[in-house]
């Protein structure tokens, strides 16, 4: 299958945020009154849904959109501390190049996501960011309409349960990432289209035969 449209989330898919995450969350519920986070715990919540991981948590609910304004924050503040993951800028320049129009969804803030992204944000046709928790499938929707692709043409690719399940709401392809904040298993589990465990499988699968190409091309290269 062939897709025009790839929408990406940011955190634990393009950024290698977490350590930044696991750093700061006990900061943030000590100012938020919700239950701080063990070594020991971190597993459990990696194997998680989003509303388990806020029901183990305590979080109050009520509290979530002033959670997340104060960890936008955070992250403008750390920004030099959270880098792409290594391969990202030649993953999404080549399905750029491939006719692959690229969008953003995040919670973070278009401002934080643009400086995470440095040069590789202007591959980016959309950005549509400050996503709610479970605000994701009306962003999606919302990048959709904005692009007039057909939703059978688009693929969304992350690395947590909610991208999943996001996807599966808008009634897009979907893909999963082992490298970020959830654990493989619980990702395998849900059944999304494509699992990655390497950033170079991203360009492959989207656009198989520009790979082959370049393989051929580079074989050919070496062999003259």
């Amino acid at each position: 299958m062939s897709y025009s449209l790839a929408i990406f989330d940011l955190d634990g898919t393009l950024a290698d945020s977490f350590p930044w995450f696991l750093r700061t969350i006990n900061d943030i519920a000590d100012r938020f009154g919700f239950r701080r986070v063990a070594d020991q715990d971190i597993d459990g919540l990696r194997h998680a849904s989003t509303r388990e991981i806020l029901s183990r948590l305590e979080v109050p609910l009520w509290k979530l959109p002033a959670i997340a304004r104060h960890a936008r924050r955070l992250k403008a503040e750390a920004a030099s501390e959270i880098s792409l993951f290594a391969g990202v800028e030649t993953m999404l320049r080549t399905l750029v190049e491939n006719g692959v129009q690229l969008a953003l969804v995040t919670s973070d803030s278009e401002a934080n996501a643009r400086e995470k992204l440095g040069p590789s944000a202007a591959l980016f046709t959309y950005f549509d960011c400050a996503a709610s928790v479970f605000g994701k499938p009306a962003k999606f929707r919302r990048v959709i309409r904005r692009s007039s692709i057909a939703p059978d043409k688009v693929i969304a690719i992350g690395d947590e349960v909610r991208d999943i399940e996001a996807a599966r709401a808008v009634g897009i392809a979907c893909c999963a990432v082992c490298w970020g904040y959830a654990a493989p298993a619980a990702l395998r589990a849900l059944g999304p289209d494509h699992v990655f465990e390497r950033m170079d499988e991203i360009a492959s699968t989207l656009c198989p035969g520009a790979v082959a190409r370049m393989s051929v091309a580079i074989s050919g290269t070496v062999s003259g």
